[in-house]
C-alpha cells in the first residue's frame, strides 16, 4: 500500500469516526428531548387538572395560592378556546402581545394569538377541560428550553463540522507549505551537488578527445550528450522555488527536439508519433516543459508491456486562446476512480516507483505555466490520454465583417 493510499484510508477512518460521533449525540439528545416531552404532557395535563379544579374550589384561598404556583412554574405556553375557537385565556405567552392595557382596556395582539394557536394545533393535540359544565379547549405548545434542545445536535454538528473544516484548511495550508520549503531545498542541493561531478566528467571528455585524438568517436559524442542532458536536468531542477522565465516558442519543435532525443533511449517495440498545428506557439520555459514531457513520456512507455505507440497531438483553441497538447499511448490504461489520484503525491502502480512524477508535472504545468493538466480519457486495456491545456503566445483580433 502506497503513502497515498494510506493517507485516504486514515482519511476515511477518521471521516466514519465522525459520522458516527454524531450520529450518536443525535440520538442521546433525540431520547433526552422526547423525556422531556413527556414531562411536559404531564405538566400540561396537571395545569389542565388543576385549573378544573380551580373553577370550583375558586373560594378557597390555599388552593388558589397553590393554583397561582402551578400557572408560574408551567414553562409551556398554552391557550384555551370555545369549541368555536374563541380565545378565552392564556398562560406563558409573551406578555406585551398579551392582554395589555390600552385606554383602560385590557387588549390582545390578535395576530400573535392566530400565529400561537396554529403552532400549536400542529404541534399537539388539545386536552378537554370541563369548567362549569361546558366543555372548552386547551391547546399548549413546546417550550424554548425544548424547542433549543431539539435543533442542538444540529447546531453542534455544524459547528464541529465548520471547526473541523477550518482545522483541516489549516493544517493542510500548513503541511503544503512545508512540503514546498523541503521539496525546494531538496531540489537545489541536488542541483548543487551535480555541479561538481558533470564539471570533472566534461573535464575528461575532452581530456580523452585529446589525449586519443576522439575528436570525431561516436562514443565520446554520446557521452557528451549525455552531460548535456544532465547540465539540463541540473538547471531544472536549480529552477524549482524560483519563478522560471517564460518565452516564446514553436510548441511542436519543443515537444519534436525531445522526443528525438527519448526515443533513441527506449525500447524499439515502441513507436512514436507528433502530429497537429506546427505553427502554435506559448510560452514555455524549455527545460521545465522538457520535463513534463519526459514524466508523460516515460509513463506512457511503462503503460506499454510489449509493443505499442506513443503520440502527441498538437491543437490549437482559436476562440480561447489556447493550445491543446494530448499525449496517448496504447498502454494498460487507467481506472477512471484514478483519474485525480495519479496526479497525488505518492501514487505509483510500480513496485519501485515513488509516485512522484505526474505531482511534479502537475505543478510545473499549473504553477510554473499558468496552465492545466488531467486524463482526457483512459480505457482499460486499451490505453490513456493526458491533455495539457497552455496559454497561446499568438492573439488573434475578432474579425469584423
Amino acid at each position: 500500500m502506497n503513502p497515498y493510499q494510506k493517507k485516504r484510508r486514515w482519511k476515511f477512518f477518521l471521516l466514519i469516526f465522525a459520522i458516527l460521533i454524531g450520529i450518536a449525540s443525535v440520538f442521546y439528545t433525540d431520547s433526552f428531548v422526547k423525556k422531556m416531552e413527556r414531562e411536559e404532557a404531564a405538566q400540561f395535563q396537571l395545569w389542565v387538572k388543576i385549573t378544573e379544579r380551580s373553577m370550583l374550589l375558586y373560594d378557597n384561598d390555599n388552593f388558589t395560592s397553590v393554583v397561582e404556583d402551578v400557572r408560574e412554574n408551567t414553562k409551556m405556553p398554552v391557550i384555551v378556546v370555545n369549541n368555536d375557537g374563541t380565545i378565552l385565556s392564556s398562560s406563558g405567552l409573551d406578555s406585551t402581545k398579551t392582554w395589555y392595557p390600552d385606554n383602560d382596556k385590557l387588549v390582545y395582539d390578535s395576530l400573535y394569538f392566530v400565529r400561537e394557536l396554529s403552532t400549536m394545533r400542529k404541534q399537539h393535540r388539545p386536552l378537554v377541560m370541563n369548567i362549569m359544565g361546558q366543555e372548552k379547549l386547551a391547546y399548549y405548545k413546546d417550550s424554548f428550553i425544548l424547542t433549543q434542545l431539539r435543533y442542538f445536535p444540529y447546531i453542534q454538528m455544524g459547528v464541529i463540522f465548520l471547526f473541523l473544516l477550518t482545522a483541516y484548511t489549516a493544517f493542510s495550508s500548513a503541511r503544503r507549505d512545508e512540503q514546498d520549503h523541503v521539496w525546494v531545498g531538496l531540489a537545489k542541493e541536488t542541483a548543487h551537488q551535480l555541479g561538481t561531478p558533470i564539471s570533472s566528467l566534461m573535464a575528461w571528455t575532452e581530456l580523452m578527445k585529446s589525449k586519443f585524438d576522439a575528436e570525431d568517436d561516436p562514443l565520446i559524442a554520446e557521452m557528451e550528450n549525455d552531460i548535456k542532458r544532465l547540465e539540463i536536468i541540473t538547471d531544472r531542477f536549480s529552477k524549482i522555488g524560483s519563478k522560471p522565465i517564460l518565452e516564446d516558442h514553436t510548441v511542436y519543435i519543443v515537444i519534436s527536439d525531445f522526443i528525438r532525443y527519448f526515443k533513441v533511449r527506449t525500447s524499439d517495440k515502441v513507436k512514436f508519433s507528433i502530429t497537429g498545428d506546427e505553427q502554435v506557439r506559448a510560452l514555455l520555459n524549455v527545460p521545465l516543459f522538457d520535463w513534463v514531457i519526459e514524466n508523460l513520456l516515460k509513463n506512457a512507455a511503462n503503460a506499454i508491456e510489449n509493443e505499442g505507440s506513443i503520440s502527441v497531438n498538437i491543437i490549437e483553441n482559436l476562440a480561447k486562446e489556447q493550445v491543446f497538447i494530448d499525449v496517448t499511448d496504447s498502454g494498460k490504461g487507467i481506472p477512471r476512480s484514478k483519474f485525480d489520484a495519479v496526479f497525488q503525491p505518492g501514487y505509483t502502480t510500480r513496485k519501485r516507483g515513488w509516485g512522484l512524477g505526474l505531482s511534479l508535472t502537475k505543478r510545473i504545468v499549473e504553477n510554473y505555466h499558468s496552465g492545466e493538466i488531467f486524463v482526457k480519457e483512459s480505457e482499460l486495456g486499451k490505453g490513456t490520454t493526458f491533455r495539457i491545456i497552455l496559454k497561446s503566445s499568438l492573439r488573434y483580433e475578432p474579425t469584423t465583417t
